[in-house]
């Protein structure tokens, strides 16, 4: 039974890259990295900034439930990025932090 060339190296080649394909994946042995956690070192609070405003969801088109004060001290809640790739962080404000006084304190999404 003779082979040719092109199908011994044909068969050769596949066969080394089965050999080393399997490697370079997790399930091969090597190690998967996982990205660093990243956590806020002060408990200092963010500010807003200019034209910031507060919505009621993650969406560009959310309602708007107040426009916030430049200055506006913000307790940051949670990192969301939304379908766009936009990010969007929720956010709890204080009473009396920029809203009228009749406003408990407020969570709202801002365009970060």
């Amino acid at each position: 039974m003779r082979m040719s060339t092109g199908v011994v190296l044909r068969w050769g080649w596949l066969l080394g890259v089965a050999l080393m394909a399997p490697a370079a994946l997790p399930a091969g042995g090597a190690q998967r990295r996982l990205p660093p956690l990243r956590r806020q070192e002060g408990k200092s609070p963010l500010l807003s900034g200019e034209c910031c405003v507060l919505r009621s969801s993650p969406l560009v088109e959310a309602p708007a439930l107040q426009r916030l004060e430049l200055g506006t001290p913000l307790q940051m809640l949670r990192h969301w990025r939304g379908e766009d790739g936009r990010d969007w962080i929720q956010v709890q404000v204080p009473s009396g932090q920029g809203l009228p006084a009749s406003f408990q304190s407020v969570r709202g999404w801002v365009n970060g």
